[in-house]
């Protein structure tokens, strides 16, 4: 390997002299450089992780407007969400915006929401169970019933108030999740990963 790699600098120096022969020889390392860690970077960027920034303020006040988040996509190929998972997804309408909020409602579930709480129906409990949130801090407003398919999720945001969600865009497909948020990033004082809340469902 350096008999090769001497051959190719006296090659480089002959053609182009030892002061331009040495720039020459800096400009190829660190187009190789550059190279191998593109080979790196550009797969993990768009196939296994990307940033997020939260705008607005409907996941407050466990999100807040300008947090910076990395958001695990690969792992949607190896598990399914589970209730109280934070995802970043498209809604189908709009393709071009990305919306942050919060599973409550799981592929072939009833989620109803009435007089500021969520019940959820599915196999274990077909009567209904209501769905306590800890990490809420005012109730969940306006009235609605929908079972979802086998391949969608209830969407809510965890400032019920402010936040534009499954109440109005409807059951979110699965196809349309882009990931899981996995960890945030900043504000410093707020570096971390999350854990999923327990629910007694």
């Amino acid at each position: 390997m350096f008999k090769r790699r001497d051959k190719e600098s006296s090659v480089i120096f002959r053609l182009f002299g030892a002061a331009l022969g040495s720039f020459v020889l800096f400009f190829l390392e660190v187009l190789q450089v550059v190279i191998i860690a593109a080979a790196i970077i550009i797969p993990v960027r768009y196939f296994l992780i990307q940033p997020f920034i939260v705008k607005g303020a409907s996941m407050e006040p466990n999100f807040q407007n300008n947090d910076y988040l990395i958001i695990n996509e690969v792992s949607l190929f190896f598990r399914d969400l589970e209730r109280g998972e934070v995802v970043v997804f498209q809604p189908p309408s709009n393709d071009e915006q990305f919306y942050i909020k919060r599973v409550i409602g799981l592929p072939g579930e009833t989620i109803e929401i009435d007089n500021g709480e969520v019940t959820i129906k599915n196999v274990a409990y077909p009567n209904g169970t209501l769905l306590h949130e800890i990490y809420l801090e005012e109730y969940t407003q306006g009235r609605h019933s929908v079972t979802l398919g086998l391949d969608e999720y209830y969407l809510l945001g965890d400032n019920r108030d402010s936040s534009l969600d499954s109440r109005v865009i409807g059951a979110i497909p699965i196809d349309n999740i882009v990931g899981r948020v996995w960890i945030r990033g900043l504000p410093i004082s707020e570096i971390g990963t999350f854990e999923i809340p327990e629910y007694s469902i």
